[in-house]
């Protein structure tokens, strides 16, 4: 059985193209009895950009709730908060200290910065902390604490698992092997949904389809979908159009082929979009009523991630020695 990890920023509420992008593929390997799994909660990453007390404690319940209500077993699956197991942040400090410099000024997160930083003619660094340049090397830390095999991820997150390769490989040459080097695992192709107005699906822009809003919530959000001018009984094209789109995710192969001829036939918009307002309700509608019913218990919530932590501390804690004992600083 080999070892996955994986983490998530509480830094917003989830919406459906998370869902689709890294919530659905994160519980699908999860539930894979071909993998030991450990899935995370990463608050002291997302410390970085959220600073303010009450509102990052109810991100954190608000992942973990949502993980729940969306089918995470915690009797399968490690889930834990990051800020739980200390040694983590100490392994982070070591590899601190074997990482170059120029190592770091090379990774894509702080490079995007710095150069937009430049074209919009402000100093390279600014609003740049020391959190997010080591980023990186928390993330190398929290990977190989585990002696992970294999991290998902995008394409477009490969190099975060290349630094952390690098790092393991040169910890291991300098003290002797000591870290398991990880292999990324490159999820299958995974839908990506425009927004409602046909930028990317981001909070940031406002125009996104949350996941657990009340029903008439998510009905006026729907309805808001921007459509071309064509006719109720035009014939209209699936390519592109972003009720079929979002529908498609939803439903099944000859539910998708039906509709799909209902927009050969000229159904008008109005009614698409209260169709597809009815699937999304079908295919959420049970684990919205379980998120809905854990939410009234959020003690509950914060105790399966305690219980999550006393699983995965203990071999953390045993890590941390072995650790220790290469570098030559014994307890």
């Amino acid at each position: 059985m080999k070892t996955l990890l994986s983490g998530i920023k509480p830094t917003g509420r989830p919406h459906l193209g998370n869902y689709l992008g890294m919530l659905k593929p994160c519980l699908d390997l999860s539930a894979n009895p071909d993998f030991k799994s450990f899935l995370f909660i990463a608050d002291y990453h997302a410390l970085n950009f959220i600073q303010d007390k009450s509102l990052m404690k109810e991100l954190i319940f608000e992942v973990a709730l949502s993980y729940l209500a969306l089918g995470l077993d915690p009797n399968k699956t490690m889930f834990y908060r990051q800020s739980d197991i200390p040694e983590i942040f100490e392994l982070s400090l070591i590899l601190d200290c074997v990482c170059p410099k120029g190592f770091m000024n090379r990774a894509h997160a702080y490079k995007a910065i710095v150069d937009k930083n430049i074209a919009e003619g402000r100093e390279a660094d600014d609003g740049v902390n020391m959190g997010l340049f080591n980023y990186p090397v928390l993330m190398a830390a929290d990977i190989l604490m585990f002696n992970v095999d294999c991290v998902p991820v995008g394409k477009d997150q490969v190099q975060h698992i290349e630094y952390t390769r690098d790092l393991a490989i040169k910890f291991n040459n300098i003290f002797g092997k000591t870290f398991k080097v990880p292999e990324p695992y490159l999820k299958d192709e995974v839908a990506t949904l425009p927004g409602l107005d046909g930028r990317k699906m981001s909070k940031s822009y406002g125009n996104t389809i949350p996941l657990f809003e009340t029903d008439n919530r998510i009905k006026k959000i729907i309805n808001s979908i921007k459509t071309d001018c064509k006719g109720a009984s035009e014939p209209k094209e699936t390519e592109g159009n972003l009720i079929y789109m979002i529908y498609k995710e939803l439903a099944t192969e000859p539910q998708t082929q039906q509709f799909a001829e209902k927009f050969a036939n000229g159904i008008s918009y109005g009614e698409a979009k209260a169709e597809l307002y009815q699937k999304f309700i079908e295919f959420f509608g049970p684990c919205r009523e379980k998120y809905e019913e854990l939410k009234q218990h959020p003690d509950d919530v914060f105790d399966i991630l305690k219980e999550g932590a006393n699983k995965v501390r203990p071999i953390a804690q045993e890590g941390i020695q072995i650790i220790r004992s290469k570098i030559g600083i014994n307890r």
